[in-house]
């Protein structure tokens, strides 16, 4: 396997996506599984980076000029990992490095000092339309109780909580 990064052009996904930039974060919104994903600062830089014609090593001297920081192939690597695995990579890298590449392993080989810089990428499952409607107000019309805000449907009509 090359391990130097120079054959690894991965690209992002961008079809079937939402991106907004939070400061120097990226919130980033499947429309296919409706799930949000954010991008730390570091994982944001390698995701912007993934266009399909830089390499790994040349990402991690990209991000290493933007976060003023030394930054080797195994960061971009780990990042690359959990993009991929959350379907925000649309074209997979021929090679991926040794599996179980994890966040506690680069930073046992890289040391703590570098655990601020590495990159992270949490989800959060969006609610679907029905989980995330508003109640019903008093007065307006349910067919049950459970559409009512004060959970009480009465003559079909949301009536007031008695407590």
């Amino acid at each position: 396997m090359d391990r130097t990064g120079t054959q690894h052009l991965p690209r992002r996904r961008e079809n079937g996506i939402v991106a907004q930039e939070i400061s120097d974060e990226v919130l980033v919104y499947d429309l296919d599984t409706h799930k949000a994903h954010c991008l730390n600062p570091t994982a944001a830089l390698v995701w912007r980076k993934c266009d399909g014609k830089t390499s790994v090593r040349n990402i991690a001297l990209l991000v290493g000029q933007e976060l003023n920081a030394s930054v080797n192939d195994e960061v971009v690597w780990l990042a690359i990992d959990q993009l991929e695995r959350r379907h925000l990579i649309e074209k997979r890298p021929a090679q991926l490095p040794p599996p179980g590449l994890s966040r506690r392993e680069v930073m046992r080989r890289l040391g703590l000092a570098t655990a601020v810089a590495l990159p992270l990428v949490t989800s959060l499952m969006a609610p679907t339309p029905a989980q995330a409607a508003t109640c019903t107000p008093n007065g307006q019309a349910c067919s049950t109780s459970a559409q009512c805000c004060s959970g009480i449907c009465s003559s079909n009509v949301c009536a007031a909580s008695l407590f």
